[in-house]
């Protein structure tokens, strides 16, 4: 069995072939985010580790900041069509372009730039498959040098089938045609741990964790079959439209991204996810 989108993933062995190819733009979109033991995230830029070394000719994304709407009181919501594109421009995107995307840490920071590229209608993208870790585990060169790519210009054409709010997902509460996919660790899905206020998830959802999407030792995807597996027994294969969630539509992007891998279209993602629905008194949830 093969993915049937096969183009929105590349290795390191690719990638370090085609480093020169002057139509790629490479960006590392790394956050350093991080649970303590009071329960809370915190959160940082990866501009820092960026500095430090990164892919050579990669350029750096901040989403913690520049690709988050500032109007907004939860962190991490989609910007403007107007703000994303004037970001994008800025850092060399275009028609003309194909960006490749990567993250130090969890490729769900890659995976949310994919999603957001997607929804201001951009399909030219793909993530790098096992993310810095793997390039560096290698034994691949870094660099230290500022990305040399020109301004250029970026043409939004918004997607709303793939943005998810929560009036489309209290609809879907029940509703046996559409799978609510929680992307968050299984200690926070049956609510052993409870990040973001209320325990637990949201009701009739289903849990499949981003962790159980990937090889543990390089940080890659699973191959397809294996893949598909993991869906078809949590039960989400066979729903016709996904709406996928986690604590602030990251890790939500992760699960939308394998689903595409396997060629499931009709997959949104509740952007606001349980920092709006879990400190909403009236809305519904359950543990275990």
């Amino acid at each position: 069995m093969e993915y049937a989108h096969p183009e929105i993933l590349v290795s390191t062995d690719w990638l370090a072939d085609n480093l020169t190819d002057p139509s790629l733009r490479i960006f590392d979109c790394s956050v350093l985010l991080a649970l303590g033991q009071d329960g809370q995230y915190s959160i940082e830029s990866g501009r820092e580790t960026y500095d430090a070394g990164h892919i050579p000719g990669a350029g750096f994304l901040d989403i913690a900041d520049d690709l988050s709407d500032p109007n907004q009181a939860m962190r991490f919501m989609l910007p403007s069509a107007e703000q994303f594109a004037d970001v994008m421009g800025k850092a060399g995107v275009g028609a003309d372009t194909r960006v490749i995307l990567y993250s130090t840490n969890m490729h769900a920071w890659a995976t949310r730039l994919w999603w957001m590229l997607r929804v201001f209608g951009f399909d030219n993208v793909a993530v790098l498959d096992g993310g810095a870790k793997k390039w560096q585990a290698e034994g691949r060169a870094l660099s230290t040098d500022a990305a040399p790519y020109p301004a250029n210009t970026f043409t939004p054409n918004f997607r709303p089938h793939l943005v998810a709010d929560k009036a489309e997902v209290e609809q879907a509460v029940g509703d046996n045609a559409v799978c609510i996919l929680n992307a968050l660790p299984e200690a926070i899905h049956t609510g052993e741990m409870s990040p973001y206020g209320r325990k637990g998830h949201i009701a009739s959802s289903l849990n499949v964790p981003t962790l159980s999407l990937e090889n543990p030792e390089e940080c890659t995807f699973l191959p397809a079959d294996a893949l598909q597996s993991v869906f078809e027994a949590s039960g989400v294969w066979a729903k016709d439209r996904i709406i996928t969630y986690c604590g602030g539509g990251i890790a939500a992007t992760h699960d939308t991204f394998a689903l595409a891998l396997l060629g499931k279209e009709n997959v949104a993602v509740y952007d606001a996810s349980m920092s709006e629905w879990a400190t909403s008194p009236d809305t519904p949830m359950e543990t275990g």
